[in-house]
């Protein structure tokens, strides 16, 4: 079992940058691969980022490539996403989930456990 909490969002004006933070409770961090998503307002949630247990190469979808960073520590059972040049269309609410595959993956359904969400509104 993986309890998930987010925390670091906020509100950041367009350009800005925020580091949010999923801390996870539970023995066998490390052997769970990590992502992160977000939901914008009507829309339904997609997938932003993912890196496996080891922290090798992380995954992005193509709008945050170049401008988010994932990242872990599996000493402090967190992982983070670092993001910068914050754009409008960046506003939702990011989410932190636990897979146990040992592979980086984009797919919802595939993700165990999940957070609780914490909101980041970037103001244009």
């Amino acid at each position: 079992q993986v309890q998930l909490v987010e925390s670091g969002g906020g509100l950041v004006q367009a350009g800005g940058s925020l580091r949010l933070s999923c801390a996870a409770s539970g023995r066998t961090f490390t052997t769970y691969s990590m992502g992160w998503f977000r939901q914008a307002p009507g829309k339904e949630r997609e997938f932003v980022a993912a890196i496996i247990w080891s922290g090798g190469e992380p995954y992005y979808t193509d709008s945050v490539k170049g401008r988010f960073t994932i990242s872990r520590d599996n000493g402090k059972n967190t992982v983070y996403l670092q993001m910068n040049s914050l754009k409008s269309e960046d506003t939702a609410v990011y989410y932190c989930a636990a897979s146990r595959l040992n592979y980086t993956e984009y797919l919802e359904y595939k993700y165990d456990y999940w957070g609780q969400g914490t909101r980041v509104t970037v103001s244009s």
